[in-house]
């Protein structure tokens, strides 16, 4: 993260959400910047839904690693045979979990945060948005 990033955050940002992203392996952190830079480049503004951007992977945790993400990106485009074949390997099973998972995770993260109720909503239904800012989290995550 580029020190200009940082400053950003910090003036944007509680204390409480600012560990919460920093908790974040880096790899979600610069997924998480680019897709509150993809929301601003569409004209998003709504500080809730640039929040949902920035948080909606903190759920994934560090235990996920580039292999249990392929595995699972695999799964989801050839089906689920993908997972029941990796599941028995070694560390892959919560993994799997907590991708499945991570949606919940991170919204539960973030009302721990302190992020208003529209912002959890957001990031607990980012798979399956119920308005149009949610689908526009959905489409920047795509992108990003």
């Amino acid at each position: 993260m580029a020190p200009s990033e940082r400053a950003e955050l910090t003036a944007w940002l509680t204390s409480a959400q600012l560990a919460l992203f920093e908790a974040m392996p880096a790899a979600d952190q610069r997924h998480g910047l680019d897709v509150v830079a993809s929301l601003r480049s569409s004209g998003a503004t709504d500080p809730d839904l640039v929040l949902a951007g920035l948080l909606h992977d903190a759920g994934k945790g560090r235990t996920v690693g580039l292999w249990h993400r392929v595995a699972w990106s695999l799964g989801e485009r050839y089906g689920s045979w993908v997972w029941r074949l990796v599941r028995p390997l070694p560390g892959f099973a919560a993994s799997l979990d907590r991708l499945r998972d991570h949606a919940e995770l991170s919204a539960d993260l973030a009302r721990a945060a302190g992020c208003s109720l529209r912002t959890v909503h957001l990031i607990r239904h980012q798979a399956a948005p119920e308005d149009g800012d949610g689908a526009l989290l959905r489409l920047a995550d795509e992108a990003s």
